[in-house]
């Protein structure tokens, strides 16, 4: 088993730490959090070894956690990597795309591993359909969230919208053309809305809406290809495909038949894939464990991380246009 500390004991890093707990995988050495109270609280009520100091931990360990505010995450993944470890990142990788970059030459010189948190490649709705988006050439988003303080330190584009760029980004293997933005701030200093337009080289289009000020949550994605309409609803982990394909010659009573002004007929045939419950969190950290093990590439690369915030950053620039 591999010898894992958590760095960030704050909501999000609770919960890596009671995963890494249960875990068959992970040897969970303990964890760090800058504030002695909380980690005092922590290791009170749970039982996890509470170290001194970030490096204390990184000696003990074989596997670095990183669930601290993003503008830490460089310089705690930079001493981890130098220190032979291997690195998970929460989403974003960094705060800076020169720092994401610098961690994916420090991961080689070392000869690491990294991964960054984009959880949502983990959701059984997107799991059980990736493999049916083939070419898809529009796609839209949709990912709403009642207000809620934590995370409107940064833009809603690094709180909420990275999800989709990133998981965009995972289906569609073409380059980016354009990019199309606006965002608007209303209760926080840095926007709480945002609208992109994202244009593929291959004519792909995305339209991505995020909102952290929303009445109700939804997280809910759709795909347009050729003969299909594929929809991935995050939230509640269904999903709905709906294909076409060409109209028998006798068609049976309850099959459903369009015709096209050209005169051809399509059958409209649904599809219901099979999703299977899971913990993504929890598969996002034993994947990474596998890719270390097995010496193979994490499902979620430094360079997609870097990749994703690349894109979210290019949709901020837009605002200040």
């Amino acid at each position: 088993m591999l010898k894992v500390g958590v760095l960030g004991a704050g909501h999000l890093g609770k919960i890596h730490l009671r995963l890494l707990n249960q875990s068959q995988k992970y040897n969970l050495v303990g964890f760090y959090d800058p504030n002695n109270e909380n980690a005092e609280k922590v290791a009170a009520e749970f039982g996890y070894q509470k170290f001194n100091t970030i490096s204390e931990l990184i000696a003990a360990v074989d596997v670095v956690d990183i669930v601290t505010p993003t503008l830490s995450h460089y310089d705690c993944a930079k001493e981890a990597i130098q220190a032979g470890k291997h690195v998970f990142i929460e989403k974003p990788i960094s705060n800076t795309i020169e720092e994401a970059e610098e961690l994916i030459t420090l991961t080689k010189k070392h000869n690491v591993k990294g991964q960054v948190g984009h959880v949502e490649r983990f959701n059984p709705a997107f799991i059980a359909t990736k493999n049916m988006i083939v070419n898809p050439m529009f796609i839209e988003t949709h990912r709403l969230a009642e207000f809620n303080p934590r995370g409107t330190d940064v833009p809603v584009v690094l709180d909420l919208m990275i999800h989709d760029i990133d998981a965009i980004l995972s289906v569609v293997k073409s380059k980016v053309k354009s990019i199309n933005a606006s965002g608007v701030s209303v209760i926080s200093d840095t926007p709480d809305i945002a609208n992109a337009r994202i244009e593929f080289e291959n004519g792909c289009v995305a339209n991505l809406t995020s909102s952290r000020i929303s009445l109700k949550n939804m997280r809910k994605s759709r795909f347009f290809q050729k003969d299909a309409y594929i929809s991935v609803d995050f939230l509640d982990k269904v999903c709905e495909v709906v294909k076409m394909k060409d109209a028998p010659e006798v068609p049976g009573d309850f099959d459903m038949i369009l015709q096209n002004a050209e005169g051809v007929k399509k059958q409209i045939y649904f599809e219901n894939p099979d999703v299977e419950s899971n913990n993504a969190i929890l598969d996002e950290l034993e994947t990474f464990a596998d890719a270390i093990n097995n010496n193979t590439t994490p499902v979620v690369t430094l360079e997609d991380g870097t990749e994703a915030l690349r894109i979210a950053y290019q949709i901020i620039d837009c605002f200040k246009k």
